[in-house]
C-alpha cells in the first residue's frame, strides 16, 4: 500500500484523497462559523460556566419557595427551641426534687433505725416481765404507755419513710421522662437547623449564579408582586367599606408595642433572632409585645393557634398578621393598611403593604 506524504496509509481511492492544506482550511472555516455564530447568540445572565435554562421568573419562584420552606423550617426550630428551654428547667427543677427526696429519705431510715435501737434496749421485755420487774404498778403503766407510745411511733415513721420513698421514684420517674422528652426536643432542633441551613444554602448558590444587574432585576421582581399584591387586597370585598385604622386607633400598650417594632427597621434578618441587634418575624413581634409589657408565644404558628383572633375589617395597629397557610409568617399592623416585619434571609427589618402576601387571619396580643 503507498504512503501519503505526512507518512500516513493512502486509501487507494483518488477521488477520496484530499490534499493536507485543504483539510486544514475547510476545518478552519467550521471553526470560524461557530464562533461566528456564537457571537450572535444573546449573552447568558449567569455567571455559572454551564448555565440553567431559566426565566429570571422561574429562578423568582424557586428562590422564593426556598426561602419560604426555610421560614417554615425557622418556625419549628423556634418551637423546638422553645421546648429545649421548658424542658431544662423542668428537668432542673426535679432534679433538685430528687435531691430532697433523698435526703428525706436518708435521714427518716436514720430515725427508723435509733428508734428501733432504743426500744430493743428498753421495751424488748414482755408486758408479763415488765410487771414483775416493776416496782410499782404505776410504774409498769408508764413503761407500757411509753412502750406503746413508742410502737406508734415506730409505725408513723415507717409508714412515712414508705412514702418518701414514692415520692422519690416518683420525681426519679418524672425527670427520666423530661429528660426524654429534651432529647427528643434538641432532635427536632437540630433536624429543623439542618432544613434551614440547606435551604438557604440552595436559595443563595441559585441567587449567586446570576449576574449583578439580574439580582437587581429579582428584587424588582419580588417588590413588583408585592405591589400587586397589597393593591389587590386594598380593593378586595374583604375591605369593602372599611376605613383602615390608623395608628391613633391603636391602645396604650399597642402603641408602645409598634413604637418597638418601627425602632428596629433596617437590622437584618437572622433566623432564630429575637434582638437586640437581628430578628426573625416572629423574633421581632415577640419581642415587640414583651418590651411593651405582654409576653405571648415565641413562633408564629403559636402566635395563631393561642392569640384570640379578630376580623381583618377589626384589626387595629399593634394587631399581629398571620401569612400563609401554614401561619409560617408573621407581621405587626402599624395602621393605614401597612405592617413591619421581618422579610427573610438577606432582607432587613422593613415597612410594607399589609396584603403583600396571602393573609391567614389576624390576632390580638392583650385582646
Amino acid at each position: 500500500m503507498g504512503r501519503d506524504v505526512a507518512g500516513g496509509a493512502r486509501t487507494g481511492r483518488p477521488e477520496h484523497r484530499m490534499p493536507v492544506f485543504r483539510r486544514v482550511v475547510v476545518a478552519t472555516a467550521v471553526v470560524c462559523a461557530a464562533v461566528t455564530a456564537g457571537a450572535a447568540l444573546p449573552q447568558a445572565a449567569w455567571a455559572d460556566p454551564a448555565p440553567p435554562t431559566k426565566s429570571l421568573e422561574e429562578v423568582h419562584q424557586e428562590v422564593e419557595a426556598l426561602y419560604r420552606k426555610a421560614e417554615s423550617a425557622t418556625d419549628a426550630y423556634n418551637a423546638a427551641d422553645e421546648q429545649s428551654r421548658l424542658q431544662e428547667k423542668n428537668v432542673g427543677d426535679l432534679t433538685k426534687q430528687v435531691s430532697a427526696a433523698q435526703e428525706r429519705v436518708r435521714e427518716l431510715k436514720d430515725r427508723v433505725g435509733e428508734l428501733a435501737r432504743t426500744q430493743y434496749r428498753t421495751g424488748g421485755l414482755a408486758p408479763s416481765t415488765q410487771l414483775f420487774l416493776a416496782r410499782s404498778p404505776e410504774e409498769f403503766l408508764d413503761a407500757l404507755d411509753t412502750t406503746r407510745r413508742g410502737q406508734y411511733a415506730t409505725r408513723r415513721l415507717l409508714t412515712e419513710t414508705e412514702s418518701a420513698k414514692a415520692e422519690l421514684e416518683k420525681y426519679v420517674k418524672a425527670a427520666d421522662e423530661r429528660w426524654k422528652r429534651l432529647k427528643d426536643e434538641r432532635k427536632k432542633k437540630d433536624e429543623a437547623k439542618k432544613e434551614i441551613e440547606a435551604r438557604l444554602d440552595a436559595a443563595k448558590k441559585l441567587e449567586s449564579r446570576l449576574e449583578e444587574k439580574e439580582r437587581e432585576r429579582l428584587r424588582q421582581i419580588e417588590e413588583e408582586k408585592a405591589r400587586q399584591a397589597q393593591r389587590t387586597w386594598l380593593a378586595s370585598d374583604a375591605l369593602k367599606g372599611v376605613s383602615l385604622k390608623d395608628a391613633g386607633s391603636a391602645t396604650e400598650i399597642g402603641r408602645r408595642a409598634v413604637a418597638f417594632a418601627t425602632a428596629q427597621i433596617g437590622k437584618d434578618y437572622v433566623w432564630g433572632a429575637v434582638g437586640p441587634d437581628t430578628y426573625d418575624c416572629s423574633g421581632l413581634t415577640s419581642r415587640a409585645w414583651a418590651t411593651a409589657g405582654l409576653g405571648i408565644p415565641r413562633t408564629s404558628q403559636e402566635q395563631w393557634r393561642q392569640l384570640p383572633k379578630v376580623d381583618v375589617r377589626d384589626m387595629r395597629p399593634g394587631d399581629l398578621i398571620i401569612y400563609f397557610s401554614d401561619a409560617s409568617h408573621v407581621a405587626m399592623y402599624v395602621g393605614d393598611g401597612m405592617m413591619v416585619h421581618a422579610p427573610r434571609p438577606g432582607r432587613q427589618v422593613t415597612m410594607a403593604g399589609a396584603g403583600s402576601m396571602p393573609i391567614l387571619g389576624v390576632v390580638r396580643p392583650g385582646a
